[in-house]
């Protein structure tokens, strides 16, 4: 199933436009054009709906808030919208200030998601606006973890099916829910947390892979998730005693680029419940 989901986004090539932070654009240009994807990067206000309208997906991550952006964001997500484009929400330190906070509860009520993704304390801090926990979510951890992976899939699912939008939690297992059926994914390594970008990376791709996937979102999240898992762990493989955080991150999107649909068929591990 993922082979046919990888083998539509080499086949299509979707342009993904991205308002994205400073930090990682450069990477996630690269991760796009890795999987088969192209990226353009466009955040004035007075460009970003003719740029979203020649795309094929919009990809807004919020790591770099600014006032000139955030206006940018809303236009440019109300735009895909109005083309039926898919729009991923990537909501970067949610939690950390008001600015943030306000952001991205804004986002969520001027412009409609196809996918949020986001790791367990981000997609926490949307479902409580931030304040105190409520309902399944009340003792989750930072971290899915087997023991509380029950209640972190029942958290996706209430979640997805209060906003009609597909939840995507990251960890070291990996969620991803569309409030009725749920991909558990268990690729990845440890050392993806050891550079800064894996997560933006993963957000353009997710992108790219629903672009090209538009009538099979959850799938096509799925399999962008697994990608990225698989990547990494095939990226730390290739690392000698010399190499680091830098080599890793480059091997990761090497890994990308040399991944067929037939190795991430062969090489996802996930459940379905």
């Amino acid at each position: 199933m993922f082979k046919e989901i990888f083998e539509n986004v080499k086949e299509k090539h979707p342009l993904i436009h991205n308002i994205t932070n400073y930090v990682t654009v450069h990477d996630c240009a690269n991760i796009l054009i890795a999987c088969g994807a192209a990226p353009i990067m466009a955040d004035d206000a007075d460009e970003v709906e003719e740029i979203t309208s020649i795309c094929h997906g919009l990809n807004i991550n919020i790591g770099t808030l600014n006032r000139r952006t955030i206006a940018s964001m809303l236009l440019a997500g109300q735009r895909a919208n109005a083309l039926g484009h898919p729009v991923v929400l990537d909501p970067v330190g949610v939690g950390a200030s008001k600015l943030r906070m306000d952001t991205a509860l804004k986002l969520l009520e001027e412009v409609k998601f196809t996918v949020i993704k986001g790791n367990i304390s981000e997609i926490k801090a949307l479902a409580t606006g931030g304040g105190t926990t409520r309902g399944v979510d009340a003792n989750l951890a930072d971290r899915v973890t087997e023991e509380n992976l029950d209640q972190v899939v029942a958290f996706a699912k209430a979640f997805a099916k209060e906003t009609g939008t597909i939840i995507a939690i990251t960890s070291a297992i990996d969620v991803v829910s569309d409030g009725e059926t749920t991909y558990c994914i268990r690729n990845g390594h440890p050392m993806m947390e050891s550079y800064t970008g894996a997560g933006c990376q993963l957000s353009a791709m997710v992108t790219a892979f629903v672009s090209a996937n538009p009538d099979r979102p959850l799938d096509a999240t799925a399999a962008a998730i697994a990608a990225m898992g698989l990547a990494g762990e095939t990226a730390y493989g290739r690392l000698d005693e010399m190499d680091g955080n830098a080599s890793y991150s480059n091997y990761t999107i090497d890994a990308i680029y040399r991944m067929t649909p037939e190795k991430l068929e062969k090489g996802a591990k996930y459940e379905v419940r």
